[in-house]
């Protein structure tokens, strides 16, 4: 009997596409995966660190696995693998303080899990954790690597690079993921196709700087912090939406991540000019206020920020903008707070999110004077939340009464292409449409920050 193998993936996209390339490896070694944890002969938990709430949520899924397997006899021999962020992050202390854990995977040794797996199903149940993890990441996913999909089957993530230069004053992911690492855009090209092939409507493009690929293999002067998408320059993210754009087939792109220091003239004319792009960009801008971006090293300053976004909406016909602010930076003051409030409300995105700064061990704000009481954090919290709130309700309503095409993600449940998955609102839909294809609906109605149509 094949060994059974039981997976729980959390955090976000990225996080996901580990995950298949480790069932990938795992199935094409003859494996199995199932459903349910508790029948599992290894159970593989692929971990997230980014913030405190990933933290939390990662170390107590652990240790419920653990306890839940020393509480029922039938899961004895059971093996508990840990992968991902956490292991990555906190490699010098997660085997001491986890004993119970058959085995620590890095991020580079998701290739490397079949091995692991037959380690850890040998070990004896009092024998010292497995520990693979290496101090630094290098690994970056190629066309041709396994990977067993875990989204339905009209969408997909690709990933176009790994990790970051940047080194903003709040994350800690470039300790964690590395320095930034381009796949060659006949790669990304390459796996598109495959994906295209087997019937995927959707191609979301991730990494955790998507406006910074290619850059890394430039020839000549090196990219600096606040250099511009250039295709002159060597292929570039420009390229690779060009190169996308021009496969046969009926089909999205949706690009998400984007660094606003790295956009550029062209970037913003070639996702005008691409049809196939999704009129929809993600650009965390994190803070309007010059003294709050100095203090988080965005690279960027406030009048940059309002020019590119006029820019982009100028020269993007039917363009959503989707960002996220932090609230609560450390010595984020009152009128810092007050003008950051004021952008959202004239600006009006079609798309946003406000998350409480997290105090991240590792990062440079955590060792910032001047952090800021939790319950002022929470009032600020509440108030810009209260500002998007309204104006998805203005934005609805300018949708009433048009046509519009969308994906149709499950019975009864849409998407147009200014909604990524598991990120943004949906479009009620009747029941008989047919799951993974476009339809074109009228919108009737809406409800929060979901549309009704028909």
């Amino acid at each position: 009997m094949p060994t059974q193998i039981g997976l729980i993936s959390l955090g976000c996209a990225k996080n996901l596409i580990d995950s298949e390339i480790m069932l990938g490896h795992l199935r094409n070694d003859g494996m199995t995966l199932i459903p349910d944890p508790e029948l599992a002969d290894v159970l593989i938990i692929n971990t997230c660190s980014f913030i405190d709430v990933a933290k939390d949520e990662s170390v107590g899924t652990i240790i419920e696995a653990v306890n839940d397997r020393a509480e029922d006899p039938a899961r004895e021999k059971q093996k508990i693998i840990v992968a991902g962020c956490l292991s990555q992050r906190f490699q010098k202390d997660l085997p001491g303080l986890l004993p119970e854990v058959d085995a620590f995977i890095g991020l580079d040794q998701i290739e490397s899990v079949t091995s692991i797996v037959r380690q850890a199903l040998e070990k004896d149940a009092d024998a010292a954790s497995i520990d693979t993890v290496t101090a630094k990441s290098r690994y970056i996913p190629d066309y041709k690597t396994p990977r067993f999909r875990l989204t339905p089957n009209h969408m997909a993530y690709l990933k176009i690079a790994e990790g970051c230069n940047h080194t903003c004053a709040f994350c800690i992911i470039p300790k964690i993921r590395g320095q930034h690492r381009s796949r060659t855009q006949d790669s990304v090209v390459q796996e598109a196709k495959g994906l295209i092939a087997s019937g995927v409507k959707e191609i979301n493009l991730i990494s955790q700087d998507t406006t910074y690929f290619g850059m890394d293999l430039w020839e000549g002067k090196r990219p600096n912090p606040t250099s511009g998408v250039d295709s002159s320059r060597g292929d570039s993210l420009a390229s690779l939406l060009r190169a996308l754009n021009d496969l046969e087939g009926d089909f999205w792109i949706r690009i998400l991540y984007t660094h606003p220091a790295h956009w550029s003239d062209e970037l913003i004319q070639t996702i005008a000019e691409c049809p196939k792009v999704a009129r929809y960009v993600d650009i965390p801008l994190q803070h309007i206020s010059d003294h709050m971006l100095k203090l988080m090293n965005r690279k960027t300053d406030g009048q940059y920020i309002r020019d590119l976004l006029q820019r982009m909406r100028d020269g993007i016909p039917d363009l959503a903008i989707r960002t996220t602010f932090i609230t609560g930076f450390p010595n984020e003051t009152q009128a810092d707070h007050d003008e950051l409030l004021e952008f959202i409300n004239t600006f009006q995105f079609e798309r946003c999110g406000i998350f409480q700064y997290s105090k991240e061990e590792g990062t440079r704000a955590f060792k910032h004077e001047g952090h800021i009481n939790h319950m002022t954090i929470k009032k600020r919290h509440r108030e810009l939340t209260s500002a998007i709130d309204k104006i998805a309700q203005k934005v609805n309503d300018k949708a009433l009464g048009k046509t519009i095409r969308v994906l149709v993600e499950e019975e009864g449940i849409a998407r147009s292409m200014w909604d990524a998955p598991d990120i943004d609102g949906r479009v009620f839909v009747p029941m008989d449409a047919p799951v993974g294809e476009f339809i074109d609906v009228t919108v009737t109605d809406q409800r929060g920050y979901d549309l009704i149509a028909k």
